[in-house]
């Protein structure tokens, strides 16, 4: 089987789970990652057989893909921030508003009065927010911590393989007496759960079938549990005029900014490139 003729057969079968676009890009992403060549190199030898150990990875990605499994996870394979982060079932895949997130947290530490250095980020999951951030400002010291040991194993492989300088603690954040043994910080990010466990009906299975429900998902009748929590935290762990920054629920804005507001802090919601809801920065003032 040729190269054209494997992306074809691949195409087709994914098809039947993706849209048209989506579907040639995992297309392509699986080709690459199984010839090591770019899509305009590839088509330099396009009519080339497939090897037989690349064909037969080739029908092992293919079967787990039509299981509904994400490419990210069957490839071990996903890019945030122009680094390429390893992931497994154990940590969320990273998404492309959470770059936005460590975008504007980079330029708000840049152009701040307040020195910046000491950084908390909770629920690191695949480390993808602290690991970007340490590239781009790499004189930041960065504490993630994570209630998941596999998460933090997850964290410290792409840590260790992007060559980042990041703290890595197992911790429960949201038990209380876990937070004296941390110390004062600049500033606090978290992308945590915020998914009401009543939406989950209407999410693709790609995500609830495979992605961790503890990362995902928070009960409806406490949904801001996390920022909460980490509002209240900061009032003792966060330098005067430091600042929180999150990652939130696109129909929570509102909310949160008035949980955030209500606890003293001086709140900026900002949309994502879609138009939604999605961050907010709060300064301890």
């Amino acid at each position: 089987m040729s190269l054209r003729e494997a992306q074809q057969h691949l195409l087709q079968q994914l098809q039947a789970l993706y849209d048209a676009r989506e579907a040639g890009n995992i297309a392509d992403w699986v080709m690459e990652h199984l010839t090591g060549k770019k899509k305009i190199d590839r088509l330099l030898v396009k009519n080339d057989p497939l090897a037989p150990e690349q064909l037969s990875s080739l029908e092992r990605i293919t079967r787990e893909l039509m299981q509904h499994r994400p490419v990210q996870y069957v490839l071990g394979e996903a890019w945030f921030a122009g680094n390429p982060f390893f992931v497994n079932e154990e940590v969320l895949i990273p998404r492309p508003e959470t770059e936005e997130l460590v975008d504007w947290m980079v330029e708000e530490i840049q152009n701040s009065k307040f020195k910046i250095q000491k950084i908390l980020d909770i629920g690191t999951g695949s480390g993808c927010i602290p690991v970007a951030l340490k590239k781009k400002l790499p004189s930041l010291a960065i504490t993630s911590v994570d209630k998941s040991a596999g998460a933090l194993a997850v964290a410290s492989k792409n840590t260790a393989q992007l060559k980042a300088d990041i703290q890595l603690q197992q911790l429960d954040f949201l038990d209380e007496a876990n937070w004296k043994g941390l110390p004062v910080f600049d500033l606090i990010v978290s992308n945590p759960p915020y998914i009401k466990q009543s939406e989950s009906g209407s999410m693709a299975r790609h995500v609830t079938d495979f992605e961790p429900s503890l990362a995902l998902f928070v009960p409806d009748e406490d949904a801001l549990v996390f920022y909460r929590k980490i509002g209240l935290f900061a009032q003792t762990h966060l330098s005067a005029g430091g600042m929180l920054f999150f990652e939130i629920n696109e129909a929570l804005g509102n909310a949160t900014t008035a949980l955030l507001e209500q606890q003293g802090y001086q709140v900026a919601l900002k949309k994502d490139l879609q138009g939604k809801d999605r961050m907010i920065k709060a300064t301890r003032v």
